[in-house]
């Protein structure tokens, strides 16, 4: 099976991140995380976009706060697909963030998920490797069926106590 990259653009982000992390753990995925910053570590970052392919990634999940251009940074150092989480970390929430990771040029695409949402993000790279993992395509569908399921028992508990 392939492994999922994440990189943070400062360990402040680990928090959040570590979301991410707790979920390809309970698929079984495999995950490398490093801090590789845009701005202050450019050629490490660089580094390791480019070597992702050849090390055995299959996705790269990027995280940062205020400029966020670490997820662009990556998407432009590699073919793989690139997840953004933008950061809550500074006095605009998280807004500018959010607009330095969705709003990339033409040809450089970044699949980009809600401010602070480490969890959708490890979840659509999971559903990316799944592409190719009957397996791991089925535990996904397992959780989908429990969640629904959990809806359906909640919605049954409310009717049942206001019926009339």
């Amino acid at each position: 099976m392939k492994k999922i990259g994440i990189v943070m653009g400062s360990d402040s982000d680990l928090p959040v991140v570590e979301k991410a992390m707790a979920t390809l753990e309970k698929y079984d995925v495999p995950f490398e995380a490093h801090v590789y910053s845009a701005h202050r570590t450019p050629e490490e970052a660089r580094a390791f976009a480019k070597g992702a392919r050849e090390n055995g990634f299959g996705a790269i999940i990027a995280a940062a706060g205020k400029a966020a251009h670490l997820a662009g940074a990556m998407a432009a150092n590699t073919t793989l697909p690139v997840i953004g989480i933008p950061i809550k970390s500074s006095t605009l929430d998280g807004l500018d963030a959010l607009l330095s990771t969705v709003q990339m040029p033409g040809g450089m695409p970044v699949a980009t998920v809600a401010i602070d949402g480490a969890e959708n993000a490890a979840l659509l790279a999971i559903q990316i490797l799944a592409v190719e993992d009957a397996a791991l395509a089925a535990k996904l569908d397992n959780a989908r069926a429990e969640a629904a399921a959990k809806v359906l028992e909640k919605n049954a508990a409310l009717e049942a106590r206001y019926a009339k």
